[in-house]
């Protein structure tokens, strides 16, 4: 019998089941559809001894020093601050817009303070901000709106600006200094050995078994457990009775080449002209050394798996109804981006499982994120994933295994 029955191994899924397995000693089991861990943060070395990430660059930033010092107990880290390039009117120039962006575009020699006032000159007046356009306008006006933003979400959403929630661009800040960071979170670095090295510390315990290529609809009959911690998308859990909750999804093409260094940034994104929106190169990430180089293209896409749920008011009250049947589901907690249609980042999913695990375990999360019960030390030893062999009735492990 096991306590918890674990759907999905990425951050949400993996941290509670450390989580219950080191901190209140139950038994887990913890499944996934892919054939590895990690969820969309899983990396691994390609054909040429490059560490890539699978599904696009996954940077790690946080404010939250809980989270940073949980995580920090199955990493060490290489500090990393992120940079990220546009190509526009045929410049690579800083994207968030800062002082350098402008003086590149228009020739210019601005200091901060006239910068300041070229923004408000150019800046369109909203009565209201309501959605990404406004948003974007209302700070650098129309013609930058245009270059750089405009077009890219078209490619990333299916949709124009105008047609999308505040919340999408009001990611990206405008600066009048030359602060070339996309983050300026206080904690910033990547795992020094990768994600999925983490991963496999975090989830190397005796009390967690781990079945992959593994749909959980196929053994939940089968195995006994007391409880279950969902990750997977919400409306799948609940056969899309209200219908399906729309998803923005990605392709990747993965490219090594027999170069040292491919472009000149980490990512260079792309809002205009080609179909893809970005290319990220993977060794400034990783710090890795190389003679050659990996990059990915990403292209967006309507169909495919589930990436970025889109923020659109319709959609939002869609989830609603779910989130009423997903509250008055018992014994199971819908945790994680997919579960609550949320565009989390990993940090916040972190910080949403260590709460989840809080209230089943009756602690504040501070005190959740470093009780240990006593059998293990809470710390992976490094050696990778227990693989303990479930025995299961034959007709399951045929199932999970077609």
């Amino acid at each position: 019998m096991f306590d918890y029955l674990i759907v999905g191994a990425g951050f949400a899924g993996s941290v509670l089941a450390e989580r219950l397995a080191s901190g209140s000693d139950k038994k887990v089991l913890i499944c996934d559809k892919r054939p590895h861990i990690g969820g969309n943060a899983y990396d691994h070395y390609n054909d040429a001894g490059i560490l890539v990430h699978k599904y696009g660059p996954h940077i790690f930033h946080t404010n939250s020093r809980e989270v940073f010092e949980y995580l920090s107990r199955f990493t060490e880290w290489r500090p990393y601050q992120h940079r990220v390039r546009a190509s526009v009117d045929g410049q690579i120039v800083p994207i968030p817009i800062n002082l350098d962006t402008i003086n590149a575009l228009y020739g210019l020699s601005l200091t901060s303070f006239e910068v300041e006032e070229f923004f408000k000159k150019v800046a369109e007046p909203v009565d209201r901000i309501r959605t990404s356009e406004d948003v974007v306008v209302s700070k650098v006006g129309r013609e930058l709106y245009e270059k750089f933003f405009r077009n890219y979400t078209r490619k990333q959403w299916g949709l124009d600006p105008s047609d999308l929630d505040a919340s999408v661009t009001s990611r990206v800040p405008t600066r009048t200094n030359r602060d070339d960071r996309y983050f300026t979170d206080t904690y910033q670095a990547m795992p020094l050995h990768g994600f999925t090295r983490m991963f496999e510390n975090m989830l190397d315990h005796p009390n967690i078994k781990i079945m992959l290529n593994c749909d959980y609809r196929e053994i939940e009959k089968d195995i006994p457990f007391r409880e279950m911690i969902y990750t997977g998308p919400v409306d799948s859990y609940f056969d899309y009775c209200y219908g399906k909750l729309p998803y923005r999804s990605l392709e990747f093409k993965h490219e090594t080449h027999d170069v040292s260094v491919y472009q000149s940034a980490p990512v260079v994104n792309y809002p205009n002209e080609q179909l893809y929106t970005r290319v990220t190169e993977f060794k400034y990430l990783t710090g890795q050394e190389h003679t050659k180089t990996s990059i990915v293209y990403e292209f967006p896409k309507a169909q495919g798996d589930e990436y970025y749920p889109v923020p659109r008011k319709e959609n939002a009250e869609l989830y609603t109804r779910y989130k009423k049947l997903a509250d008055a589901t018992p014994d199971v907690h819908f945790v994680g981006r997919l579960a609550t249609y949320k565009y989390y980042n990993m940090d916040q999913i972190v910080a949403q499982a260590l709460t989840t695990y809080g209230k089943i375990a009756g602690m504040k999360r501070v005190e959740a994120m470093v009780h240990t019960h006593g059998n293990g030390n809470g710390k992976g030893n490094g050696y990778g994933v227990r693989t303990d062999r479930i025995v299961l009735p034959e007709r399951v492990i045929t199932a999970v295994n077609r």
